[in-house]
């Protein structure tokens, strides 16, 4: 009977403590690590080329860890109601990140790419309104003075890459709704 308990009580410090350890430590490795320039609550400047009007206004981004570290969540919104959501991880399977953008236009952009050299480069494709594949590429590059830069780009019919949208990320005091 006394070695029943003692058996219960070592099953019952196992699923209490060793369990959550061994499952979140698959997540503690470098490579979980690469994104975290990215994590905090930021105001999110626009700064495409040529773009002069209101879509300029900073936006809101709180990007954080979830799932026991394990995954990102970004939560973006603009001023004139746009807001959309990714969900990144890093595939210990394949050794690249993955991002899934959701957003209220109806988009949906699965990712896939690798951190090299200090830029996490992540690429997809959507389906246009004519039903072709377009490749799109986002990058994200921690900044010297604590920013982010993001660039989105897609390949045009002649094959080059044209800006969509170059993000700059500014830490911000306020935390996002």
């Amino acid at each position: 009977m006394k070695r029943n308990k003692q058996i219960r009580l070592l099953a019952l410090i196992v699923a209490t403590f060793a369990w959550p350890a061994m499952a979140n430590s698959k997540c503690s490795t470098d490579e979980f690590r690469q994104f975290d320039f990215w994590l905090g609550n930021w105001q999110v400047i626009n700064e495409t080329t040529g773009a002069a009007n209101s879509s300029n206004a900073a936006s809101m981004s709180k990007i954080s860890k979830i799932l026991g570290g394990c995954s990102i969540l970004e939560e973006y919104q603009t001023a004139n109601g746009f807001r959309g959501k990714s969900l990144n991880i890093f595939n210990a399977q394949t050794q690249s990140w993955h991002q899934t953008w959701v957003d209220n236009s109806g988009l949906l952009l699965q990712l896939e790419g690798k951190f090299v050299d200090g830029v996490m480069v992540l690429m997809g494709e959507v389906i246009d309104k004519d039903g072709k594949a377009v490749e799109q590429k986002i990058s994200w590059q921690a900044l010297d003075n604590g920013d982010v830069r993001q660039i989105w780009a897609q390949r045009d019919i002649d094959g080059k890459w044209q800006v969509l949208f170059n993000g700059r990320y500014v830490k911000a005091d306020v935390k996002n709704p």
